[in-house]
């Protein structure tokens, strides 16, 4: 690095440079952020319902209630009472913040299968073209992959790109649990890949779950691909602006608030994720001890001081990750802030080795999905710094949890 890389008159070119990618995507793309989002959903239209329902002969909670408060609602009723609820109500029950985990799956396959049908209709609609049917048809299979036998639907919603978010280990019984999230373009259709596998949040997720299991054999984890947020489609002004990490961040604050027990919660933030991250930061509570960041265009601080948490924050950038390229720096609401792998940001820098490009950070066999797991169980000590001098372990003690 030269010393014209510090110097005021780079900061202003950046500066330019940032506010000409913005004006071409906002002449290409146009003001995407500021649509008028659509009338009532499926998901609203259930929680409607839900506001006018009874059982019992009395009205059931506001379903924004403090999850300790539907918690103990919920445990009040028979299991019969609960099997109605869910199939009145299997949209409002399986995003339920509060709910059982296991209603929750189960609220959430019922809610699955009217989706599927919903698109099975459309795939025959006349009035839908060529493209209408294909895309109908894509949802209505990943409908399906959804509903397989064994898997754990924590949260989902069908309505436009669609968010879900799905658990991978037994979330009641964890001594950890590792939440995955992902980044723009991040949606329904996106949510687990055949080709790049690890590049989508199933993927990730799966691969930490495992890489955690090698890593402490006797500690019981469990992995949630979080793709409950509405993320930014492609490079544009939506990417640029904090404005769906701010929407994401209040829903993954609401979610870890929300999970069983309290035992430590990690986030592992991929690229624009760790912007949603570096958003909820502050508002988290105590129990999350780690938020790690990979391929990040920067979390909308300065430094990590400035995320106000008690959780210990983590970095890592592969060398050929196109996002070093990306101006770190904010200028009116667009751009996200400091590099948090620079000296200055004062993260806990880790190695990316093999980790090829930006979106091979959860690859079996690379130092980045390694570390990602020895942080996840708690083995502090065992994590692989991204210099020598081991700087990143300064301080820290831990082994996983027995």
């Amino acid at each position: 690095m030269t010393s014209f890389d510090t110097t005021p008159q780079l900061n202003v070119w950046r500066a330019l440079l940032a506010l000409a990618v913005v004006f071409v995507m906002l002449a290409t793309t146009g003001w995407t952020a500021l649509r008028n989002q659509r009338g009532d959903t499926p998901l609203q239209a259930s929680l409607s319902a839900w506001e006018h329902g009874r059982i019992g002969g009395h009205r059931l909670p506001d379903p924004q209630s403090q999850p300790t408060k539907l918690a103990r609602f919920f445990a009040s009723l028979t299991e019969r009472d609960r099997v109605r609820l869910v199939r009145e109500y299997p949209l409002a029950v399986g995003n339920m913040n509060g709910a059982p985990v296991e209603l929750r799956y189960r609220a959430n396959r019922v809610a699955l299968g009217q989706a599927r049908k919903v698109e099975r209709k459309r795939m025959h609609d006349s009035r839908l073209t060529r493209a209408g049917k294909h895309e109908a048809a894509r949802r209505m299979h990943r409908f399906d992959d959804l509903m397989e036998k064994g898997r754990h639907i924590l949260a989902f919603d069908p309505e436009g790109s669609g968010r879900v978010a799905e658990v991978f280990g037994d979330l009641r019984e964890a001594d950890r649990v590792s939440v995955v999230v992902p980044g723009v373009d991040t949606n329904l259709l996106t949510f687990q890949r055949t080709q790049r596998k690890y590049s989508a949040p199933v993927g990730m997720a799966e691969s930490l779950h495992a890489a955690e299991r090698t890593a402490s054999p006797a500690t019981r984890t469990a992995v949630i691909a979080w793709a409950d947020y509405t993320a930014p489609s492609g490079l544009g002004i939506d990417s640029a602006t904090g404005l769906r990490a701010e929407e994401g961040a209040v829903r993954l604050n609401a979610l870890v608030r929300a999970l069983p027990g309290s035992t430590p919660v990690s986030l592992f933030c991929h690229s624009y994720g760790s912007v949603v991250c570096g958003v909820a930061a502050h508002s988290l509570p105590g129990r999350v001890s780690d938020i790690a960041v990979a391929g990040s265009p920067g979390m909308r601080v300065e430094k990590a001081a400035q995320l106000h948490t008690t959780a210990r924050v983590w970095a890592m950038r592969d060398a050929d990750d196109w996002i070093q390229d990306v101006p770190y720096l904010e200028v009116g609401g667009l751009g996200h802030g400091a590099d948090p792998v620079s000296n200055g940001f004062g993260a806990r820098v880790l190695s990316a080795q093999g980790a090829k490009g930006h979106a091979g950070y959860f690859e079996p066999g690379t130092a980045s999905l390694m570390n990602f797991a020895e942080i996840g169980v708690g083995a502090y000590r065992s994590v692989h710094c991204a210099h020598e001098d081991g700087v990143c372990r300064t301080g820290l003690s831990g082994t996983a949890a027995a």
